[in-house]
Parts: C-alpha cells; sequence; structure tokens
C-alpha cells in the first residue's frame, strides 16, 4: 500500500467515526431535550388541571352556600338608575304612542355567607325594563324575565330559578367576593398535594416534587418545606383568576430529580449508543494500529531480507569461488590445498547454517515449540564458557575483557546452552559495534534475591529512538546501504524471549558515541 493511499485511507477512516460520534452526541442532546419538552408541557397541563379545580370547587361551594341561605339573610332592594322616554306618533297606524325604559340596581345583602367575620357582602347586578304603550291599546311589555316584579312570592324558588337562568352572575360574584379573603381560607396543602400527585400520576409523572402558592413574589403559608423559588428549573400557573383574568397567586412546582428522571427515560438507549460508539472506536483503534504494525512490519520484513541477503551472498560467492579452485588439476594434486579449501567450504556453509537456525529458533520460541529444560547452573561459569566464544575475536582486534564478579551468590535456574547463547549475543554486539579495540567490562552483583549481570562496551552506542526499539525482532538502526555490520535483527529479540523465558529481566542504557550497557537480572536459588 502507497504512503498517499495510506494516509487517504486513515484520514477517511477518522472523519468517518468523528461524523458518528457527533451523529451519536446529537442524538442523544436532541432526546433528552424532546424528553424535556415533553415533561414541561405534561406539568403545564397537569398545573393548569389542579388550578382549574381548585377554582371549580371554590365556585360550587359558594354558589352551594348561596342557595341553601336562609331567606331572612337575603335582603333584595331595586333601584331605578336611569330612565327614558319617547313620544311619537306611528307612522303604519297613526297613532301616538310612548316609550320608557328603566335601568335597575338590584342590591343583595348576604350574612355570614362566607366567612363569620365578615358581617355581610354586598352584590349587585343591573337589569333594564322597557315598556311601549299605544294609545287605545294595552301597553307592550319588553322587561326581561327576572323584573323587579317577578322576584316577589317564594323568594327562594326565584333565586334556584335565577340561577338555573344565569350562572354567570354568581361566577362573576364569587370572582369579585372571593378576592377579600386569605389564601389559607381558600386552599389547603393536604388538598395541593393530594391534585398535584394525582394529576402528575395521570400523565405518568411518578417522581417527588416541592411546590409553593406566592403572591406576588412573596410566600405564602401553603408551600412545602423543600422549595426554594430562587430554583431554575420551576414551573407556575395562576391560581384563583378574577373577572378580568388576573390572578394574584402563582402556584409553582420544582422537582430536585429531574434530572435523573430524564435520563433515565433514555438511559438504555444512551448506554447502548454509547457502548456501540465505544465498540466502533475500539475496532477502529485496533484496526489503525494493526494498520501501521503491518506497514511497519512490512518495512522491517523488506529490511530483514536486505541484510539475509547481504549475509548470504558472501559465504556463497567464497564457496563457488572455492569450488571453482578445486576444479584446478594444481589444487587437486596438493592434498594439503585442497583440505583448506574444503575446510574453507565447511566453516562457509557451517555460517549460513547457524544464521537459519537462528531465524528457526526465534521461530520455534514464539509459538511455544522450543523446549528449554532448567537446571541449577553457576552465572559466574556461564560467562566465562561463552568468552571463550568471542575472545580470540577480541584478541585479534587487540581488546580486552575485564571481569568484575562481585556478586557473593551466583547460582540461578537456567538452561546451559540457551543463557550461554544470551551472554554471546551480547559480547557479539559488543564487538560488532565498537569501531577501534574492543573494550568490554562484566560486572556481577547481587540485589535483593537476583543476580544482575552487567556488560559494558565503549563502542558507538545508540540514540534514544533506537534504545527503545532494540530489542524487537527484525529491528536494527538504518545505515543506507551500508552493511558494515552483519547481522539482521533478531540476536537481541532472542535475548529477550529467553531472559523472560527465565522470569527474568533485560534491558540496556546507551548515548550515541559513548557505548553501551547491557542489564540482565535472574531471579537466584
Amino acid at each position: 500500500m502507497g504512503k498517499k493511499l495510506f494516509v487517504l485511507l486513515v484520514i477517511l477512516m477518522s472523519l468517518s467515526l468523528i461524523g458518528i460520534i457527533f451523529v451519536q452526541g446529537y442524538w442523544i442532546k436532541t432526546s433528552v431535550e424532546d424528553k424535556e419538552d415533553q415533561f414541561s408541557m405534561n406539568v403545564s397541563l397537569a398545573l393548569t388541571a389542579v388550578s382549574d379545580e381548585i377554582q371549580q370547587r371554590e365556585t360550587k361551594n359558594f354558589i352551594q352556600r348561596l342557595l341553601n341561605s336562609n331567606i331572612d339573610s337575603i335582603q333584595p332592594t331595586f333601584k331605578s338608575i336611569k330612565q327614558l322616554y319617547l313620544k311619537g306618533i306611528d307612522e303604519k297606524t297613526n297613532q301616538p304612542y310612548t316609550y320608557s325604559n328603566e335601568v335597575f340596581e338590584e342590591n343583595f345583602g348576604y350574612s355570614q355567607l362566607f366567612d363569620n367575620s365578615i358581617d355581610s357582602v354586598q352584590v349587585k347586578r343591573y337589569f333594564s325594563s322597557s315598556t311601549t304603550k299605544v294609545e287605545g291599546q294595552q301597553a307592550i311589555d319588553n322587561s326581561p324575565a327576572t323584573s323587579p316584579e317577578e322576584l316577589g312570592g317564594d323568594f327562594k324558588h326565584n333565586l334556584r330559578r335565577l340561577n338555573e337562568l344565569d350562572q354567570a352572575l354568581y361566577i362573576t360574584t364569587y370572582k369579585d367576593v372571593a378576592k377579600i379573603f386569605p389564601i389559607n381560607k381558600r386552599t389547603s396543602k393536604e388538598e395541593i398535594e393530594t391534585l398535584l400527585k394525582q394529576e402528575l400520576k395521570e400523565r405518568n409523572l411518578n417522581l417527588d416534587f416541592e411546590y409553593g402558592i406566592y403572591s406576588s413574589a412573596l410566600a405564602t403559608k401553603i408551600r412545602s418545606e423543600g422549595f426554594d423559588i430562587s430554583q431554575k428549573n420551576k414551573y407556575s400557573t395562576p391560581l384563583f383568576t378574577d373577572n378580568e383574568g388576573n390572578s394574584d397567586y402563582d402556584l409553582m412546582v420544582s422537582f430536585p430529580s429531574k434530572k435523573i428522571y430524564l435520563m433515565s427515560s433514555i438511559l438504555v438507549m444512551v448506554v447502548l449508543s454509547i457502548a456501540f460508539t465505544l465498540i466502533i472506536i475500539i475496532a477502529y483503534s485496533s484496526a489503525l494500529l494493526q494498520l501501521l504494525r503491518q506497514r511497519q512490519i512490512s518495512e522491517i520484513k523488506t529490511d530483514f531480507i536486505n541484510n539475509m541477503t547481504h549475509e548470504f551472498k558472501t559465504p556463497i560467492a567464497t564457496i563457488n569461488l572455492v569450488l571453482d579452485s578445486v576444479k584446478s588439476p594444481k589444487i587437486l594434486s596438493d592434498p594439503d590445498k585442497l583440505n583448506h579449501y574444503l575446510q574453507v567450504i565447511r566453516d562457509e556453509n557451517k555460517r549460513m547454517h547457524a544464521q537459519v537456525e537462528n531465524v528457526l529458533r526465534i521461530s520455534r520460541l514464539e509459538k511455544n515449540q522450543l523446549n528449554i529444560s532448567k537446571e541449577r547452573l553457576d552465572v559466574h561459569e556461564i560467562i566465562e564458557d561463552a568468552l571463550t566464544h568471542v575472545i580470540l575475536i577480541i584478541e585479534d582486534r587487540g581488546g580486552y575483557v575485564n571481569e568484575h564478579y562481585n556478586a557473593e551468590r551466583s547460582e540461578v535456574l537456567a538452561n546451559d546452552v540457551h543463557f550461554t547463547n544470551v551472554l554471546v549475543n551480547i559480547l557479539d554486539n559488543a564487538v560488532k559495534y565498537s569501531e577501534g579495540t574492543p573494550k568490554i567490562d562484566i560486572y556481577t552483583e547481587v540485589v535483593k534475591n537476583n543476580i544482575i549481570i552487567k556488560i559494558k562496551d565503549q563502542g558507538i552506542g545508540m540514540s534514544k529512538p533506537v534504545l527503545k526499539r532494540v530489542f524487537e525482532k527484525f529491528y536494527r538502526e538504518h545505515t543506507g546501504d551500508i552493511h558494515n555490520v552483519k547481522g539482521h535483527g533478531l540476536g537481541l529479540a532472542y535475548v529477550k524471549k529467553i531472559i523472560e523465558d527465565h522470569q527474568g529481566e533485560v534491558y540496556a542504557e546507551s548515548e550515541k558515541g559513548k557505548g553501551s550497557t547491557f542489564y540482565i537480572k535472574l531471579p537466584l536459588i
């Protein structure tokens, strides 16, 4: 996959993921807002219903008291407050006529109708009565059915008849009269709480609430202990409206657990949405990580193939040259030279076999197919054995190895062959990456119940980015097309695998141009 295509793919996947997250967030936000709007509408309807029920109850009580009052407590009086008289001649009959229209004021006095502290309440009603008289004819009465003349006789019967004909008069009277009474005379906490619970339950709003009745932002005695008017999320409706639609009181309600109630209503969908979004994010991250890792592995394998090719190219070329030389009659007739060339072929073949075996060893180790049996071994003896594999090369280049055995205890549970290979690999790297004379120091010491092996060289060292990846399989520091150091990035990966299998740790410290130090930590027996 080309770099541009890879970058484009990552960008498209990232934008898609961001879009999905944005849509999910917008959906959750919209759902919460819709639930809140629905909640507010239901609460407003419930409050309106409570206000209407309280006012209807008070109206019924007023009318019932009015109708049940004694005759003696009602003294109707009538007074004409405006008169109109017209005289003229009827053009059709040529007869003179007289028209009269009077507006009457009707007064009712109700004693102790509402409260014992009120002596009486005066209620007024206005109506008109008109007559038309033509000379030689009887007067035509245009007065309403409830004229003063009709109110004689059985007054309570007439009052009931009047209620049936004009209930609006009583409702209007009630709204004017009721304003003089305090709020605690008109309703109670029990009534408010009962009606609120009933109306909220009918709308499936089963949650705790606080309430209060306020007059011009001033608290009245009818309110719950936990209600606070300064709360932002509260709902209100007018209570006890007058004839003009105005009200001196507001019924307010708040819901302390409103947010929890709203979130619980969509909790399942929110949790599923978040869960699926997290799965998508994890899947995307894993896919992106795999893509990056595959790309990295592809580059590493390419370097590995190049290095492996370089490692095999030299011995193959050497073997071919030796075979061409062996064909010469002079070489065939000289046993010493023939044996020398055969030994060269054997050594180069052994060298290639060692490279292949190293690769196969790592493969078997990763698949847990490498059987490692452990026994009681002395670390100092293993170090001495490993030095025999590299000491000739070090001395040939004029170098040295100084040993500093400071560990009082040195017995560990280890595999002789593999642990020796670990030390040989580290020592071999110390030799390879020393530009001049190899100078190596080996230290051992006991820390708690562990032995620390420290192998320090004075080679070219490593940069911090290289140091972080030095134990990765196939990894080698890029040096362009220069293959001045042989290898294919498997030695230290093998070291890490073996040490971890021994329940130990391996790590390195290095600085470019100042050499490297490798630490091996193993538990003591």
